[in-house]
Order: C-alpha cells, then structure tokens, then sequence
C-alpha cells in the first residue's frame, strides 16, 4: 500500500512560511538545507506518537500560484482542537480563507484556507455533533 508518509509545501519567502506555520500549528522546523543543497526545513508537526506526518518547507522553483488558478497538486488538511480559533490565527497572520467552514455531518468541521505563500491547505476539527 502507498501511504503518505511526508510532505512538501513549496514557499517563496522561508522565514515568512516558518513563522506562519510556528505561530499557527505550534509547528517546529530543522534546517536541512546542508543535506538537500538548497533551501529546506524539515517540519516537525507533532509527537511521534501521534497520528500523522512530517514533512519541510522548500524554496519554490518557478512562479507562486495565482489567485484563481486551479489547484495543481495536494492539499494538505491538518488536524486542530478549535477551528475558530485556529481560523483567527490564519487570518491575522496573513493567510487568507479559500473555502469556509462547513460541517462534514456527525464527523467533523473543515474549511479551506491560503497560506503566506500561496498555498492551499485545510483544517480539520472532529466533531460528531458536526451538522
């Protein structure tokens, strides 16, 4: 079986990314640029002991995603506690919202947002009560 088992999320702006990342996830992240010769952080999303992934942030090679355009590769959703809070943070840090909240009946609350960079990616909060 073919189980994701890390990601990328491609940023023009390093330190940007990390700090929206940090301050929004509590993310921490690794310099690997030594290792991959070119800009790189590994991301640390959680205990690891916790279901999930790691994955980096790598310097984009070409243009930054246009508003509008098509998405052209995978979203990301990650797991929060509080989704109105975790949406607060996004948004006064710059990120932007793409599609809001809806609820996924009897599971969970997602929504959809724009990083720093560019990027879409999802939030996810479990909630049975979810309707």
């Amino acid at each position: 079986m073919g189980r994701l088992v890390h990601f990328e999320v491609h940023v023009d702006d390093m330190e940007r990314a990390k700090k929206f990342y940090e301050e929004v996830f509590g993310w921490t992240f690794e310099d690997w640029s030594d290792y991959a010769g070119m800009p790189y952080f590994g991301a640390v999303t959680g205990d690891d002991n916790e279901l999930g992934i790691n994955g980096a942030l790598v310097k984009r090679h070409g243009i930054s995603p246009q508003p509008g355009q098509p998405m052209n590769g995978y979203a990301c959703t990650i797991g929060v506690e509080d989704y109105d809070s975790t949406e607060a943070k996004i948004l006064q840090l710059g990120g932007k919202l793409a599609l809001p909240k809806y609820a996924l009946p009897g599971m969970a609350w997602q929504g959809y947002y724009i990083d720093t960079e560019g990027n879409t990616f999802g939030i996810h909060q479990p909630d049975k009560n979810a309707k």
